[in-house]
């Protein structure tokens, strides 16, 4: 499937289909336990995402690729950043934009749209957190070789990995409620990944978190 394809899949899911859904498992609010799983992970996949640029970010250019609420971004900015957050759901940036305080408004430039477009111009770090998860390996090597082009330093992000028990997750649907299931995520092998990229740069293995029904693997990309 072609990139743009998938990019309108997951477009017409997360702002249109599960706005809600994202928007709770982004806050404070309770969760089932299994939601609960998800948000522990995605909190410390974005930890050890976080742990692998400098604690102090004064002076950097960030790129957050597919920012979503925008939970990353004002890490990033906390530690000094100035951040470029994109994402292709509107609505999710509207959340973004509204859990934003008002000290790091002016660190966090906010907008609606295809995370490898062009003009959002270059950066020191790129971090694309679990936003290439919908896509198949030929698409992924497409982005992360783009995204590539944009840092001084390197992408950070995250796949699905291979395994036999996520492999049953995706197709019994056991995540979401069917009113708000995903697209369906794609299964990648690491080391495919790395040999379909490394005419473009090198990649390395930097974890993978397991929370209940979270799991991702980490990876960071150097041109």
């Amino acid at each position: 499937m072609a990139y743009d394809q998938t990019l309108d899949r997951v477009a017409n899911y997360f702002d249109k289909t599960a706005t809600k859904t994202w928007e709770q498992l982004t806050s404070d609010a309770p969760l089932s336990t299994i939601r609960q799983t998800v948000r522990e992970g995605r909190d410390q996949m974005r930890a050890l995402l976080l742990s692998r640029v400098p604690a102090d970010l004064s002076g950097a250019r960030i790129l957050d690729a597919g920012c979503g609420t925008g939970m990353l971004s004002q890490i990033a900015a906390e530690r000094g950043a100035e951040v470029v957050a994109i994402d292709i759901s509107p609505s999710l940036i509207e959340i973004a934009r509204r859990r934003t305080p008002a000290d790091l408004q002016s660190q966090i430039t906010y907008s609606s749209g295809d995370m490898l477009d062009p003009n959002l111009g270059q950066f020191d770090y790129v971090f694309a957190m679990d936003s290439l998860i919908y896509y198949d390996q030929s698409e992924i090597t497409k982005a992360v070789s783009a995204l590539g082009q944009r840092p001084s330093q390197k992408v950070l992000f995250t796949v699905a990995p291979w395994t036999p028990l996520l492999q049953v997750m995706w197709y019994t649907g056991k995540l979401f409620p069917r009113r708000d299931r995903s697209p369906v995520m794609r299964p990648q092998r690491v080391h495919a990944l790395a040999d379909q990229l490394q005419t473009h740069g090198n990649l390395d293995d930097i974890g993978r978190i397991r929370s209940g029904f979270y799991i991702s693997q980490a990876l960071e990309f150097s041109p």
